[in-house]
Formats: structure tokens, sequence, C-alpha cells
């Protein structure tokens, strides 16, 4: 395929589409949300609004693409949004029919949702990863957990840009970039980095370009935008969300989770989401373990749970302290009870981590185009990364492949060094790592700070992010949610609750009672720089 063809496909364009094409739309962004005050609703807001007869579904999306037009694509020019789905008005408007005649579905009912573009969609939108490979791939279906989504009335937006491939491309890449979206902006102050890979679904949410989004994560792809994003974000328990239909590094530790701006946001998605698949057997163990999570949502949720401040996973800025102090603070005062712990045995699968990503990328990827890559240029990871040598001036102007290279490199899943790797991996941050801190202290979830604030985005160094604490729940596929905790220097801060497989209720109960005491989610400001 020729490359102008594959670039005059890309959607760049589909944002102005879009939005002249509705006929309806507020005049500016400003009059959107002073209609109906869109900035930081939730969607309890917004379905109240609905009950009250003031809005609707179809309203509502114009209004958000009212926005998209003012802030994403001018004016702070985030570049959060890949694509727009041309069929979001004419959804919501079947679906306001359908809430007059037999009233709502439920809390998702006609709300507005993005997902990231690395996760299907069988209508007139692509799924490239950021990838200019994958423009023309023609989904046989939607990833499951968008059939789960639309099933509760969501509609779906658009797609999110991201770091191209969710960053499994290169060593040194620039997080928010993509070859097909180019560089999503932080909302907070443009010249930082939004973290990645859902970069796109994190911006958006944040400067309420959408209520909710659905980001992926391998190790931090959710909970680190989300925290510097000043957002909740929750990586849940391999296979409570299915992963059919989502473009895969790895399905030891892929899934994919809700970013919100709030909890209760957060588990409403998170509810509407999970369900048994017959596409991945991983599904198979969450049976009976859904739930309904806004069951949880109690402001006395910390009151004697026992929470392990795990201060080897704390990072190394000291300049962040206040903010964890503070926090701690705030729990004591709502009677939790906290434990000095150190979560054991963390680098030890540093290495072994990559080697697992390695061999699952190569025979995940080539199972996935098989299916839902029909109609792309490429086949295979191969040929992806001949794909990307051709045309290096447009998929490789800042930094290389050489993951996926050595990725090509590697055996088939029966290699006693894929097997060796990934025994390492869940030995390590399970039994002997989050289960044993977690057996010994009689906890009920650790807690750390999720990372430090957002960097400078730069395009010769690649990333430079500093700690992390996304890796133990990530390799052990076990729950992880962040919550915002403050600001450094008008950067958001977040703060991670971690526990064992399936802890989800606990998590947000713990997380929904921190956030209720502290309330220190507040929107952006797109300042230029830091002062």
């Amino acid at each position: 395929m020729k490359l102008s063809v594959i670039a005059s496909a890309t959607g760049a364009a589909s944002v102005a589409d879009v939005v002249s094409a509705s006929g309806t739309l507020a005049a500016s962004s400003a009059a959107a949300e002073k209609a109906h005050n869109i900035v930081e609703a939730s969607i309890a807001d917004l379905q109240a609004a609905m009950t009250a007869g003031s809005l609707t579904s179809k309203k509502l999306v114009t209004e958000y693409l009212a926005r998209i037009k003012a802030v994403d694509k001018a004016g702070p020019n985030l570049n959060a949004i890949i694509e727009l789905n041309p069929d979001a008005l004419a959804i919501a408007d079947a679906l306001d029919r359908e809430l007059k005649a037999k009233g709502p579905r439920g809390p998702l009912h006609g709300i507005p949702v993005l997902l990231k573009d690395n996760i299907a969609t069988a209508d007139k939108m692509q799924t490239t990863a950021g990838s200019l490979a994958l423009v023309g791939a023609k989904a046989p279906r939607d990833a499951f957990l968008v059939a789960r989504l639309r099933e509760a009335g969501a509609v779906i937006l658009g797609k999110t840009n991201l770091s191209e491939w969710a960053n499994m491309r290169s060593t040194r890449s620039t997080s928010g970039w993509s070859a097909r979206g180019g560089l999503t902006k932080n909302p907070y102050v443009l010249d930082r980095n939004t973290s990645g890979s859902s970069s796109g679904s994190g911006a958006a949410v944040a400067a309420s370009l959408v209520a909710i989004a659905v980001g992926t994560e391998t190790d931090g792809s959710i909970t680190s935008p989300a925290s510097i994003c000043g957002l909740v974000g929750i990586k849940p328990t391999l296979g409570l969300i299915s992963r059919d239909g989502i473009v895969p590094i790895a399905h030891s530790q892929d899934t994919a989770g809700p970013m919100t701006r709030s909890v209760s946001d957060a588990a409403v998605m998170l509810t509407a989401m999970t369900g048994v698949d017959t596409h991945d057997a991983a599904t198979a163990a969450s049976a009976g373990k859904a739930v309904d999570y806004a069951k949880y949502l109690n402001a006395d949720g910390l009151k004697g749970a026992r929470i392990g401040v795990a201060r080897n996973a704390m990072g190394g800025n000291m300049r962040l302290q206040p903010i964890v102090d503070a926090a701690l603070d705030v729990m004591k005062a709502k009677g939790a009870i906290l434990i000095d712990v150190e979560v054991p045995n963390m680098s030890k699968y540093g290495d072994s981590e990559l080697e697992v990503l390695l061999y699952e990328l190569k025979t995940d990827l080539n199972k996935y185009l098989a299916e839902f890559g029909v109609g792309a240029p490429v086949k295979t990871l191969k040929d992806v990364i001949a794909f990307n040598e051709q045309y290096r001036d447009k998929e490789m102007p800042y930094f290389d492949q050489e993951l996926l290279i050595r990725a090509e490199a590697k055996g088939g899943l029966d290699s006693k060094e894929y097997l060796d790797a990934l025994e390492n991996n869940h030995r390590y941050s399970r039994q002997e790592g989050i289960d044993k801190v977690m057996s010994e202290n009689k906890l009920d979830a650790l807690f750390a700070l999720t990372g430090g604030p957002a960097w400078l985005t730069d395009y010769i160094n690649g990333d430079h992010s500093g700690d992390s604490f996304s890796s133990p729940a990530a390799v052990a596929g076990y729950p992880h949610i962040t919550v915002p905790a403050g600001f450094f220097n008008g950067l958001p801060i977040g703060v991670s609750f971690v526990a064992g497989a399936y802890a989800e209720p606990t998590l947000i109960k713990l997380a929904y009672a921190f956030e209720q005491a502290t309330k220190h989610r507040r929107a952006p400001a797109y300042l230029k720089h830091t002062t």
C-alpha cells in the first residue's frame, strides 16, 4: 500500500468532518460549558441533567464535539483525540428515543466514552495502535469490552492517541507520540509529558473532552498517565476485563481499565466492562467475582483498614514527601491502621518481565493480526518491522524499533527461557512479593506514590519518567488503583492502593474514602510551562 494512501486514511480530518456534519453545535466550547457545565461533570451529574430534561445524549455529544474542536484541535491543541466516530450523534439520538420509550439501561445510558486506539471497533473507525502499519484493518467484531459498553448504553465517541504500539517499540521512546496521531500534550503544563501509553485517554478526560475513557496497561500504562493527569485509573485483576480485540503486548499482563475524574465514575465503568468471554480464557476465573463496584463507594471505607505503607516503593524524590505525609495523616484521621512495610523482591523480575513481554508480543500480535488485521498492509510482526523501515521518515523520526526486532528474534512460548522467566515473574511478584507482605502483616492493601510529576517531553533523549509503583501489580496480574493526592509545582501527583487478585471492591472502598476526604482533583489550566 502506498504511504500516500495510508496517510489519507488516518482520520486526521475526522474531527472537523464530524463537527461540521452535526449542524447543531454551540458557537464555542465556552457556550457549551455554560449551557450544561460539562467541564468536570460526572456520570451522575450528566444523568441528573438528562433525567431533569435539560440535557439529551445527542446534546451532550454535540457539546463534547464543540469542546474537542476548541481545546483539542485549537487553543492548547492537546491532540488527545486520534479519530471521532462519525455515527456518534446518530447513536446518541437513538439512545434518547429508547430512553423515552423504555427508560435507561443503566448509569451509562447515553454517556459518551472514548477508547484508546488499540481497542477494536467494528464500525467506521480505525484501530491502529497509533501505527500507520495498521491503517486499513477492518475489525470483524467489536472488542468484547466495547460490546459490553454498547450494551450498557454508552456512546462510543471516538478513539484516543497513545504511545505507538503501547510503548513497546523502543527503549528510547517518547510517551504520547505515535506516527498516526502525533504528540499528545499534558493539559496541566503543555510542554510536559502525559506519560503513556494511554496518553490520549488521560489528557482527554483531564480536559473534559469526555467524562470517561478506556485505557490499557501492561505495566503502568493506565496508572501512570492517570496519576500525571490528575485522574483516577484502575488497572484491574488480569482477566476481569476481556482482552479480546485489543492490540496486544503480552497476555500475561495486558488489561484494559477505566480512566475517570472520580472513583465513582471508575466503579460504574468497571462494572459495565467486566464479563466472562469465550474469546479470552483468562476471564473464566472471574466468573462469580465481578460485582457492582458502585456498592463499595463508602466514605468511611478507611476506618479499620490495615494499610501497608510501602516505604521501599516511594521513589527517590524527597520533595514529594510532604504529599505522602499528608496522605498518611488523612488516612490515619479517617481510622486506617498504617503499618510500615517493604514489598519484597521487587528487583528480581525486571529483566524477566521484559523477556516475557518480548516472547508474548511476537505470538500474541501475530494472532491478533490474523483476525483483526485483515485489510492492513501487514500480517505479522516481521511485516510491521519491514513496514517501519520502508516508511522510516514517517514511523521512526524520533526513535527506533529495537524492541520489536528483539521480539521477532524470540522463539515460541514452549521455550525454556520464556517459561523460566514467567515462573520467576509470578514467584517474586506474587507468592514472594505482594502475597507475602500482605499475608505476614494481615493487610487490606498496600499504599505508595504512583510515581513522580510529569517530565519535559524530550524527542532527543526520550522519556525520563523516574520512579513508579506500577510493576508489582502489573507483573502479578493484581489490581491497582491510583487517585489524586495533590500537586507539585502545578503538576498532579497520585497515590496507589494495591492488593491481591479480585480485590477491586476493597481498593475502590479505600480509594473512594481517601478521595472524599481530600478532594484533590482540579481542572487543568493549560499552562505553557511551569513557573
